[in-house]
């Protein structure tokens, strides 16, 4: 489906699903109703990134998929308060305080996805907002960078990009790097008001709530600060790497320690060693992986797998306060996959960049015609990969 079509679909649904939730009377109706919140969820973000690498040179994605997953973290600093200020609608209209939660915030979503339909559009060439000249400045600054989305409106969808996305070892790998930081992201979102509500400073919800918010804000200024960092040297592996350290240090802070201050130090290093690999990830896969639609379902099978993960982290944390195995866990996925990954995936795409520069693929292209070329997206040995 078009993006113009595909996302603001989704987001009407996504808001409908939560206002659903609202209604609700028993518990297999909140499962359903949770059910088809997460199916009409999950497309969004690879959904949006996906779009953005069709419009942006590799080079300016990065704070793009940044500023963009930045709102999460802000979101996620401040979503808990506005739920604590809307469930004082309790009794009114006979609904109870959280049901007015799902109802209000899903109401919101669906009338943002109504204006999406206005407010987005398609690949480049097709862009009705741009004059002829800047649709053309456009398409030639994408075709230098080596991007099929130039003429991404003129592309048929076919399964052998599945395939194609399969078979490609980059895929594996990534779905390896992201899951390091997914599966943290959300131990960390879940569990952060617990976790500094059990630090024994015998905080209230709502305070635990305020105390909360600064680790998310500190994390979306360093997440947009690594997009810019990552555009500008074209070493999203290395920041991963840089960034990742921070994680591991502020769980083994939190492991190692029930000093309260101490753990709420590690809360920061935590958040801020999270949220930038998040979109570093996400571009730095976006970026290495041409065609438009292999694109797409290779960004719908990292970013589906590392969701996958949610499930380990909703189901480690159960020995409050300390939180010993959730801990542990998380480290264990931040050091194996997301640091340990990340090494592998930079060292790996600097070797196949380097055997590309000495002529080692050229064989790939002997006989071929341009077009053909141009059609081997990544795997042809003029595509150098972003490490």
């Amino acid at each position: 489906m078009r993006p113009s079509i595909f996302i603001p679909i989704i987001i009407i649904l996504w808001g409908a699903s939560m206002i659903g939730m609202g209604f609700v009377t028993n518990w297999p109706g909140l499962m359903a109703a949770r059910w088809f919140l997460g199916l009409t969820e999950a497309g969004l973000f690879p959904g949006v990134n996906y779009y953005f690498s069709c419009w942006y040179k590799r080079s300016e994605l990065g704070v793009r998929a940044a500023i963009f997953f930045s709102a999460a973290a802000v979101s996620g600093s401040f979503g808990g308060l506005l739920a604590a200020v809307i469930d004082n609608m309790d009794g009114i209209a006979g609904l109870r305080g959280w049901a007015w939660i799902f109802i209000l915030e899903g109401l919101l979503t669906v009338v943002a996805g109504v204006a999406y339909f206005w407010m987005v559009h398609d690949f480049p060439d097709k862009a009705t907002f741009l004059t002829n000249a800047e649709r053309a400045r456009v398409i030639r600054r994408l075709r230098l960078d080596q991007q099929a989305s130039a003429v991404g409106g003129n592309e048929s969808f076919h399964i052998r990009y599945l395939g194609q996305a399969v078979r490609d070892w980059k895929t594996w790998l990534a779905m390896a790097v992201y899951m390091g930081c997914g599966m943290p992201l959300y131990a960390f979102s879940l569990f952060l008001p617990t976790i500094i509500h059990n630090l024994g400073w015998n905080t209230s919800v709502v305070r635990a709530q305020l105390i909360s918010a600064p680790p998310y804000v500190a994390a979306a200024g360093l997440t947009v600060a690594i997009g810019v960092l990552a555009d500008r040297t074209g070493a999203r592996g290395l920041c991963n790497i840089g960034v990742s350290a921070l994680a591991v240090a502020g769980f083994s802070m939190l492991l190692s320690t029930d000093n309260p201050a101490v753990q709420y130090a590690g809360t920061f290093l935590a958040a801020l060693g999270i949220y930038p690999c998040i979109a570093n990830t996400v571009s730095w896969v976006a970026n290495n992986v041409e065609g438009v639609y292999k694109r797409g379902v290779v960004l719908g099978l990292v970013i589906g797998w590392g969701n996958l993960n949610g499930i380990v982290s909703s189901n480690i944390y159960y020995s409050p306060p300390r939180f010993v195995e959730g801990h542990a866990v998380v480290l264990a996925y931040l050091v194996l996959f997301l640091f340990g990954g990340s090494v592998l995936m930079t060292c790996l795409l600097r070797l196949e960049n380097a055997r590309r520069r000495k002529g080692e693929r050229d064989h790939r292209v002997q006989g071929l015609q341009e077009k053909e070329v141009e059609e081997m997206g990544d795997q042809s040995p003029r595509f150098l990969y972003t490490v």
